[in-house]
């Protein structure tokens, strides 16, 4: 298992995906993440299965696993003050701590920045937001679809002139890349602690990351006072940078980007080298003047033969291309299997299911990934941990400070 976050500790008080799935990642690395709920409501992505918002997996809650394997948790009501008071014990032996809660819920509960680095001076302080940590929309709240997805470009971006109506993102689609890119963010924190003893606050928003995932487009719609110049499938000013319809209705992307250096191999592999010295298309500039006959010709050329049979013949291809993969292939895909892109995980009753690894790998290892654990499966393991006494846990209990 990777390890090089070994002997760190992180407190999450934090819900949903986005900033749970940041410490999902630190957990895949080594860190101690200690997860922070609500002992009778918990975070409450885990009722979506109950509300049938989610299907029925046979007992897997997928939406709480990927995003939460790894961690422990440790059910405690913020809004008393016992609970607070376990918490400020907990923080004293943390180096991170992890939210999501909304300004006005951390200003009620006691752990805005001023609160926690008072029970700890040397915590990094990480907060997740929908729209910034600054501005006139600092206090709303936002989930991906809404922050990311719509209001960072990106659904306005990949809807097609015309459309009848918009098209949205999957499931936890931005909640995923921002975790993955606050874990980062983490890292680098923890790493200028090392080195000058000062911890950071970190903040990183679902519209910022739209932002940097949508830079090409933000930047050069400004310099062009516009938008940026739109292209159909069947006149791709690079017909080798396309899609294409395969016999059996399945597609597969050609991402030539060179395309005098690709075209002639191209041509060889679909059984058309006529193609390479015809002079409608022999150079790229006469490609792009001819692009409406070529991708005709193209389309022609992958309709005749099936996916499974292109990937045969394009196997050895010089340039890049892919299938059009479903979510259900990649159980199978190659490359995933070698590269331990989809891992088990092992139930209590012998069991298993598959999880999602987070991309990073650490000296060409795979992490080995724990289920998530239950509403406030840890909590008595942890304050034992810290040195409270049995006495100390029911004082807790009689308060309803704890599970």
């Amino acid at each position: 298992m990777q390890q090089v976050l070994a002997g760190v500790r992180v407190v999450e008080v934090a819900q949903w995906w986005f900033v749970p799935a940041a410490g999902a990642v630190l957990a895949d690395w080594g860190a101690e993440v200690i997860k922070v709920e609500h002992p009778v409501s918990g975070d409450p992505q885990r009722g979506l299965m109950t509300s049938g918002l989610v299907p029925n997996t046979g007992g897997v809650n997928f939406m709480v696993e990927q995003p939460n394997r790894g961690k422990r948790s440790i059910g405690i009501d913020l809004n008393k003050p016992e609970g607070l008071e376990v918490l400020h014990r907990l923080l004293g032996g943390a180096d991170v701590f992890l939210t999501n809660f909304l300004p006005a819920a951390r200003r009620r509960l006691k752990i805005d920045l001023e609160d926690i680095r008072a029970a700890n001076p040397k915590i990094i302080y990480v907060r997740g937001h929908g729209q910034g940590a600054r501005g006139p929309d600092m206090e709303r709240g936002g989930y991906d679809a809404a922050s990311f997805w719509c209001r960072g470009g990106i659904c306005s971006a990949l809807t097609p002139a015309g459309a009848t109506v918009p098209v949205m993102q999957r499931a936890a689609f931005g909640d995923s890349i921002g975790g993955l890119a606050l874990a980062g963010g983490i890292a680098a924190a923890l790493f200028r602690r090392e080195r000058t003893g000062e911890p950071s606050v970190v903040d990183l928003s679902l519209l910022g990351t739209a932002m940097w995932i949508m830079a090409p487009d933000i930047i050069a719609t400004k310099l062009l006072s516009g938008p940026m110049p739109q292209f159909t499938r069947a006149d791709s000013p690079n017909p080798i940078v396309n899609s294409y319809k395969t016999k059996d209705g399945r597609w597969l992307f050609l991402n030539m980007l060179q395309p005098d250096r690709f075209w002639p191999d191209l041509c060889r592999r679909i059984g058309r080298a006529d193609l390479i010295e015809d002079e409608r298309f022999a150079t790229g500039m006469a490609r792009f003047m001819n692009r409406v006959d070529c991708v005709r010709i193209l389309d022609e050329v992958f309709a005749s033969r099936t996916l499974d049979e292109w990937r045969a013949l394009l196997a050895e291809a010089e340039g890049v291309w892919s299938p059009m993969q479903t979510a259900i292939e990649l159980h199978d895909d190659p490359q995933a299997k070698a590269n331990h892109y989809l891992l088990p995980v092992e139930r209590g009753d012998g069991s298993s299911f598959t999880l999602v690894s987070n991309p990073l790998q650490f000296d060409e290892t795979p992490p080995s990934l724990r289920p998530a654990p239950d509403l406030g499966q840890h909590t008595e393991e942890i304050l034992l941990e810290l040195g409270m006494s049995w006495e100390d846990l029911s004082k807790y209990k009689e308060a309803g400070a704890i599970s």
